[in-house]
């Protein structure tokens, strides 16, 4: 048994965690938590992690962490003499050992960040650099407090760690910048994600800046050229590699090519292909280029990963069932994302359908923001949109030159779907994940 009251005391932690070879990893979940696995109780809005360190032990934890044990717990420690650690704050607990780890490797440590496809080029990125490296990457989008510290916990003989960082609110990425203190720091775009909490893009590109402040002191920082918010720093900063196509840049893509499920463009006079259409794809796989590059990629190396890339569940996934094709890109949504979408959407060839929900987290600038997603399908040459949710409303209410319906849930929205999808269409389905609109893909299969 060993249980030790902690105040702020990190070493006693250390000594205990790195010295036990019986240690296999870190956990916050016991629906998944392993044999040997660390437990850490973190209380959260809907669940206190502290109610179930008993399940922990008794699903093989060699070890829990936490800062509020119950006498119920206390006891079952002492009766079965398990290993306990009580802590201040759990939570400050896991950053402090995700420190720690990370100082113990000398590695090139890749973060990303930005408005719209941090995942997707995560993903991209970790598969170019697994060419030559062994990479360990985000998993997911655990992108987060929590989730960054677990993934560094995860180090084990990896040469390359890829890890994706995502905020609300000024002060996060900052923290986290400083937890994983890469060594490259991406920045994909600046958009309207989270305006409704920042208030601004100024202020939105302020906060993703915070991701240099963990940056390493010969760090470099790999920026969108295309974006406007990004565009205007670029000579302000130092250690800048650029990326793009509208723009002159130190990585910049020609002659794109999109088709209905694959995408080439030209890049220092080789065609680059990619097993997914989508110009915000080409993008992300230029990041992945810069990344490769500046980490001694070869190009042949750089193309295989590009071409092996897998698109994470429920983004841009195309689903082929007997009648229909569904772009399932129903993970998240902002304005910057859907207009993406869109434009890929109305480049395919057949009956082109949008079904669009809310895009949350935009304040005050939500009525804005949804009614130029209306203006934009103007634009374009779609056949049916179909809006769900209270915020959408908005969008149909823009649309003049397209035949669109709305409704105030999927059940209704997934009803009028398969009575009027016809056979080869393309059904694009896009909203915040708050809709719920994995349901809606589920239904039309």
């Amino acid at each position: 048994m060993k249980i030790n009251e902690i105040k702020n005391n990190i070493n006693l932690i250390d000594s205990y965690l790195y010295d036990n070879s019986k240690v296999k990893g870190f956990s916050k979940d016991t629906r998944t938590i392993a044999k040997g696995e660390v437990y850490v109780a973190i209380k959260g809005e809907k669940f206190d992690g502290n109610d179930f360190i008993i399940d922990a032990f008794n699903k093989g934890a060699i070890l829990a962490i936490s800062d509020n044990p119950d006498n119920k717990i206390i006891s079952y420690v002492k009766k079965n003499k398990k290993n306990l650690i009580v802590v201040e704050d759990s939570i400050k607990t896991l950053q402090e050992l995700a420190i720690y780890k990370r100082s113990l490797y000398d590695i090139p440590v890749v973060a990303i960040t930005g408005s719209a496809g941090k995942t997707s080029t995560k993903d991209m990125v970790a598969n170019v650099l697994a060419q030559k490296y062994k990479v360990l990457k985000t998993p997911g989008n655990l992108n987060n407090h929590i989730g960054l510290p677990l993934t560094i916990l995860s180090l084990e003989d990896h040469e390359v760690l890829v890890v994706e960082m995502g905020m609300n609110h000024f002060g996060e990425l900052s923290l986290l910048s400083k937890i994983a203190k890469p060594t490259i720091a991406l920045i994909t775009n600046i958009g309207t994600a989270h305006i409704g909490i920042l208030g601004s893009r100024e202020n939105i590109l302020k906060a993703k800046l915070e991701i240099l402040d963990g940056l390493c002191d010969d760090g470099r920082v790999i920026l969108n050229n295309d974006n406007d918010m990004l565009n205007r720093i670029v000579e302000k900063l130092s250690n800048v590699i650029t990326y793009g196509i509208n723009i002159n840049s130190d990585f910049r893509g020609k002659n794109l090519n999109l088709e209905t499920m694959t995408s080439s463009f030209e890049y220092n006079n080789e065609i680059i292909n990619l097993n997914i259409s989508g110009e915000h794809f080409v993008y992300n796989a230029l990041a992945a280029i810069a990344v490769g590059t500046t980490l001694d990629i070869s190009l042949d190396d750089i193309k295989r990963g590009l071409l092996t890339f897998e698109i994470s569940s429920n983004r841009m996934q195309i689903i082929k069932t007997n009648e229909y094709t569904l772009i399932d890109d129903s993970y998240n949504a902002n304005y910057d994302a859907v207009i993406y979408c869109l434009k890929y959407l109305n480049g395919l060839d057949g009956r082109k359908i949008a079904v669009l929900g809310d895009m949350l987290e935009l304040g005050s600038h939500s009525t804005l923001l949804h009614k130029k997603v209306g203006k934009k399908i103007n634009e374009l040459n779609l056949d049916l949109v179909v809006t769900v949710g209270n915020e959408s409303l908005n969008i149909n209410k823009e649309i003049s030159n397209t035949l669109n319906y709305h409704f105030d849930n999927n059940t209704d929205a997934i009803n009028f779907l398969k009575e009027n999808l016809q056979k080869d269409d393309y059904v694009l389905i896009k909203a915040s994940h708050g809709l719920h609109f994995k349901e809606i893909t589920e239904k039309l299969q």
